[in-house]
């Protein structure tokens, strides 16, 4: 009997890459001539949000820029970044805050699990909370559906990592 291979698919980030892009964002406004004097903070929470604050909309998004770039230097996923509405701060400023998305929602899920059905594959896929596993006997099989899901990759709302790959 064949023994049966499986992965899972998972949206996840790393905390400690993220914490330190974050920490690497703090330093540039802090010494950048046009951001160094406009009174910009920016904080992260709990691995839940993060929320810049800053004088007015422009110097945002040369903060959103910069926090882009670190997260590309650090193999971090922008798709993990919801950011919500531009409110209006104390004091005349403006403040943003960016919802960090972990774990795959059901619309997500369901997508994904109907674009590896719709490859006929010979794989089962199944939906187990907030990631998919998906199993078959051949590995090569496996290994198509993740190129797929590669190559569909802008369909989804969040990065995709693969996991536990046996």
């Amino acid at each position: 009997m064949a023994k049966e291979c499986s992965f899972d698919i998972v949206s996840e980030f790393d905390k400690q890459e993220l914490t330190n892009a974050v920490d690497q964002v703090k330093r540039e406004v802090a010494s950048r001539f046009d951001l160094k004097d406009s009174g910009s903070s920016i904080e992260m929470e709990a691995d839940k949000t993060i929320t810049v604050t800053t004088s007015d909309e422009m110097k945002l998004r040369n903060i959103y820029d910069i926090l882009q770039s670190k997260f590309a230097k650090r193999n971090l996923s922008i798709k993990i970044l919801d950011p919500q509405p531009i409110e209006n701060a104390l004091g005349g400023k403006v403040r943003q805050v960016y919802k960090l998305k972990k774990g795959l929602t059901q619309e997500i899920a369901k997508k994904i699990v109907s674009d590896i059905k719709d490859s006929k594959k010979k794989v089962q896929a199944s939906i187990q909370g907030e990631q998919v596993r998906v199993s078959g006997k051949d590995k090569d099989d496996l290994q198509d559906i993740i190129k797929l899901l590669r190559s569909n990759d802008d369909k989804y709302d969040c990065p995709l990592q693969f996991t536990n790959y046996r």
